[in-house]
Formats: structure tokens, sequence, C-alpha cells
């Protein structure tokens, strides 16, 4: 399920670029094109959900699926060792901006 006015599900569509890390059925992984850190990756469920209010128990999947990955990711990346942050921005006061959930992976230096 898709937003076609989403700009995270065009990129997912691959109809906007992105510099994809990963991939599956469930989740894709890109770097952010605005980084503050020699590492930020967005990792992104493929199922449009505006928000982490959108996520739902039967989306409870994708919870495990999306952390497992962040290790991976980490370990990929070179940054697993020194550590690294993880954030989601939920909605206007915790400061979204683009409408589809999505979790930050940011690390390479200290923050």
């Amino acid at each position: 399920m898709s937003n076609p006015d989403c700009l995270f599900c065009k990129i997912i569509k691959k109809e906007l670029p992105a510099e994809f890390v990963y991939e599956d059925e469930h989740i894709v992984a890109f770097k952010d094109i605005n980084p503050i850190a020699p590492v930020h990756i967005l990792i992104v469920p493929r199922k449009h959900m505006k928000d982490n209010n959108d996520f739902m128990e039967e989306d409870e999947h994708l919870a495990g699926r999306i952390f497992t990955l962040v290790r991976k990711l980490a370990e990929q990346e070179g940054i697993a060792e020194d550590g690294y942050r993880i954030f989601m921005n939920t909605g206007k006061h915790g400061k979204q901006i683009v409408p589809h959930m999505h979790l930050h992976l940011v690390g390479g230096r200290q923050l």
C-alpha cells in the first residue's frame, strides 16, 4: 500500500532517485540527502504509514525486522563498535518532515 503523493513512496517505487543500501519485500533503507553525520540512513517500511501513530498490531512484525536491520546496517557501515544513534520523529511537534514513518540511523562520529 502506498500513497501517490508521498515522497518516500515515490523513492520506494524508484520514481525518485536515492542511494539504497538495503531493500527487501517489507523495508528499504537509503542514505539521507541532508546527512547530519558521516552515516545517516533512513529505514522506511514499504507500507505507507504517516507516522508512528499509524503503526498497528498487524505491523508488529516490522518492528523486529527494522531493529534487526539497524544492527546489520550499523555493522555494514562500520559504526556498530563505536556506537550510533537511532531516532524517529513523529508529527509536527516531533519535527517530522516527510509524512511516512521512518527511522534514522546516524553515526560515524561522536554526536
